[in-house]
């Protein structure tokens, strides 16, 4: 079994590590391809504008970081094509369809890009342009399966001249028109075929040959008719979604053991349902199922004796029933006070955040979905979505309270922390009290909040434009703290500073906070933006490019919530994979 991804960077582990085995391909099948040639696709996938052409490398590898094949393809924005450079599977590898499967995820990205159509160059199959013959069935048969998909040599061209007289086996030009099959007009084509040539051949065509070429890429050229197919297959149909490039789902499959039944308690299971039913309807999703992670990352951000106290406390509440602080010894913190739902006070914020049997197992699971998605995130998927109740982001080191118990996207970051930067946003319409309590000291996790403000939305103590952060932490804490009545467009001009404080920090990965509560009618909130806020919100943060983990916190007007959530990552996929 194989998958197929594509490689944006070489930020991640994993993406080095594939990185250099494509390189070792290259040496090994491509024996005229220089070092150089070789060692700078690290560049050409970071530096497009250097380049002046979009790099796409796809990936078929085993899922744990062996390369069984690979494509390499540029982007041409300015002409509007693509161009197929290496296709190749990994020596002592063949067969299993890796061949076919890359080509295929080639034509996607190709058609999503919406591109005239997508040249690559194939080893010529008549006997008069070979020496040696032994490569005549090897070309057949490549050609051949181009026949599949309505690509064809391009004909009545100069471009198989030889460059001089020892060259052998001068090149076809194919075009795949991506289902249609006509090729653009000559005066753009001269101008492709000369961006092929002067990029490809830079410094070995010389300028009177790359003339001559071009020229002869007139009205009279045309495809070569079918040689080893009956027909043109009609209508191949390109899917819209390569399955790598779907975000990655992990649900919470024990939320709803966490439902308290109590009048107004609004953060109910149905959230969840909501939100799933839309999303799992756009095609835009893959479902992965959470793993168990060891009680170590949960420590890794909370004190000790509060998660023992949480689990203690839940075990011990009897079925049904539910714990609600109602003594606060903030003026003696010093001294806990014995009697366990006493208690409560010591480590809650809020008296409306019950603590009951389910209430730690469901948090921990919860922290287990994040966790997975965090995983998949590192494994080469560039968006992954925890969607989770009982949220998280206003549970600090030592303290409960907003519905939260533990902090899943501060212990995602934490995690990730060791691979390097990380941005945490949170756009829950509350402040992420918990995040900013956690972090305060950081400089590696910058945390940035846009919330409606403490003097009139919860938690109240928190989320102050000078809350910036101490120590090595000045400056990488960041608060936009919103009036009481904002609009999309108001919103979005604080979005866009948020997002030039990621830009400027810079980091590798970026952690999502999703609260979909400023949605106009929110129970908690009072902002009133719509679902078409949402989506361009979406946009906005996907254009960012960063590998996302997306993290369920608010939202909970339940008749909007999953247009909301789906309009949102429409968004989001939109933004991250436009050209």
């Amino acid at each position: 079994m194989f998958r197929i991804r594509r490689i944006y960077d070489d930020l991640l582990p994993i993406n080095q590590i594939e990185i250099s085995q494509i390189q070792d391909i290259l040496r090994i099948q491509f024996h005229e391809l220089s070092e150089e040639d070789i060692i700078k696709i690290p560049d050409l996938l970071r530096n497009p504008i250097k380049y002046k052409f979009k790099t796409i490398l796809l990936v078929a590898d085993d899922g744990k970081g062996k390369v069984l094949g690979f494509a390499l393809v540029y982007y041409f924005a300015g002409l509007n094509f693509c161009y197929l450079d290496f296709v190749s599977t990994a020596p002592k590898t063949s067969g299993g369809g890796i061949g076919s499967a890359l080509y295929d995820r080639v034509r996607i990205a190709a058609q999503h890009l919406n591109s005239v159509g997508l040249f690559f160059e194939c080893l010529p199959d008549d006997p008069s342009l070979l020496k040696d013959a032994k490569f005549l069935k090897q070309n057949i048969a490549r050609l051949k399966f181009y026949e599949k998909y309505n690509a064809f040599p391009i004909i009545n061209s100069k471009y198989e001249t030889p460059i001089g007289n020892e060259i052998d086996s001068p090149p076809y030009l194919v075009f795949d028109g991506l289902g249609n099959n006509k090729l653009p007009e000559s005066s753009k084509l001269q101008k492709i075929v000369r961006e092929i040539l002067e990029k490809k051949y830079a410094g070995v065509c010389s300028p009177e040959y790359t003339e001559m070429v071009v020229k002869s890429f007139n009205k009279d050229v045309k495809l070569r008719e079918p040689k080893y197919i009956k027909v043109k297959r009609e209508n191949l149909e390109i899917p819209k979604i390569a399955e790598d490039l779907k975000i990655v789902l992990v649900i919470n499959d024990k939320h709803d053991i966490h439902h308290v039944h109590e009048r107004g308690y609004v953060e109910a299971p149905v959230r969840i349902k909501s939100i799933l039913k839309e999303i799992e309807a756009s095609g835009l999703f893959k479902s992965v199922a959470p793993k168990k992670f060891s009680i170590k990352h949960i420590l890794s951000v909370h004190d000790a004796e509060y998660v023992k106290y949480l689990e203690k406390v839940c075990q011990n509440v009897p079925e049904n029933k539910s714990i609600y602080p109602y003594v606060f010894p903030i003026r003696n913190a010093a001294r806990r006070p014995v009697d366990l739902p006493v208690r409560a006070g010591y480590y809650c914020i809020d008296t409306f955040t019950p603590l009951n049997q389910n209430a730690f197992v469901a948090a921990k699971r919860a922290v287990d979905c994040v966790l997975t998605a965090t995983e998949e995130m590192l494994a080469g998927h560039n968006i992954t979505y925890a969607l989770v109740r009982p949220p998280g982001h206003h549970a600090e080191r030592k303290a409960f309270g907003g519905f939260c118990y533990f902090n899943s996207n501060a212990i995602a970051a934490n995690f990730l922390s060791q691979y390097g930067k990380v941005s945490i946003l949170d756009i829950d319409y509350h402040h992420g009290n918990g995040s900013q309590n956690i972090f305060y000291d950081r400089e590696d996790i910058q945390t940035i909040s846009i919330h409606g403000h403490p003097r009139f939305a919860y938690p109240y103590f928190t989320g102050f434009e000078d809350e910036t952060g101490k120590g090595k932490g000045i400056g990488f804490n960041i608060n936009y703290p919103l009036k009481e009545k904002m609009d999309g467009e108001g919103y979005r001009s604080f979005l866009k500073k948020a997002i030039n404080n990621i830009k400027e920090f810079n980091p590798r990965f970026l952690v999502l906070a999703l609260g979909l509560d400023p949605a106009k009618g929110d129970p908690t909130g009072t902002w009133s933006l719509s679902a078409k806020d949402f989506e361009e919100n979406g946009i906005m943060l996907g254009q960012l490019q960063i590998p996302t983990i997306v993290v369920q916190e608010g939202g909970y007007k339940v008749r909007s919530l999953g247009t909301n959530a789906r309009r949102f990552f429409e968004g989001l996929w939109k933004g991250f994979n436009e050209k």
